[in-house]
């Protein structure tokens, strides 16, 4: 079976919104994203083709990738959001450097395992290096393993930045990184 890995088109929201859905029902939701199902379903449809059209191929500032089967259904995803020098992250930490920001990641169930991931994940990097980023980051919730397996085998590392999390008292996330001279050696 083949699948294509593409960035997504402004006016495929409703596809966008799917998959944003069915990510947040996936039994690990609580410990990858920030908001939740019930809170994403509320939104209206401007604001998935808001963030849709934000991060459709052609614009600058993020870029969705998705996975895409045979049969045209969405099984995996992730975003980059470019991070501009002098700027605030959405933390409110300095960014001291042009970087990428690997967000929202997220291959259904039934497709783990089969390269989806490694490849969506070298897409976004493609992508972001492309844009002059000097580093991609991520940010991974500290009891999320599977994930940080992952990250660690793509070449990210632990920064040693931690982000406490505002909604659960006393849990925080992990900053991890990607160096433009690790990805070019």
């Amino acid at each position: 079976m083949s699948y294509q890995v593409r960035s997504i088109r402004s006016d495929e929201w409703p596809a966008a919104r799917r998959l944003r859905l069915a990510s947040l029902q996936d039994p690990v939701a609580h410990l990858a994203f920030l908001e939740t199902y019930e809170q994403a379903r509320a939104r209206p449809d401007s604001f998935w083709q808001e963030r849709a059209a934000g991060a459709a191929e052609g614009a600058t500032g993020a870029q969705q990738i998705i996975a895409e089967d045979p049969d045209g259904e969405w099984v995996g995803t992730l975003t980059v959001l470019i991070e501009e020098a002098g700027s605030t992250d959405w933390a409110g930490f300095p960014v001291e450097r042009k970087q990428g920001h690997v967000v929202g990641v997220f291959v259904k169930a039934d497709c783990r395992g089969i390269g989806l991931t490694e490849v969506l994940f070298s897409a976004g990097l493609d992508w972001a290096w492309a844009q002059g980023v000097e580093r991609v980051r991520l940010i991974v919730h500290e009891e999320n393993t599977r994930a940080q397996t992952f990250y660690r085998k793509a070449g990210f590392v632990p920064s040693g930045v931690t982000v406490p999390l505002s909604a659960a008292a006393g849990e925080k996330e992990l900053e991890f990184v990607l160096e433009a001279e690790a990805e070019a050696g």
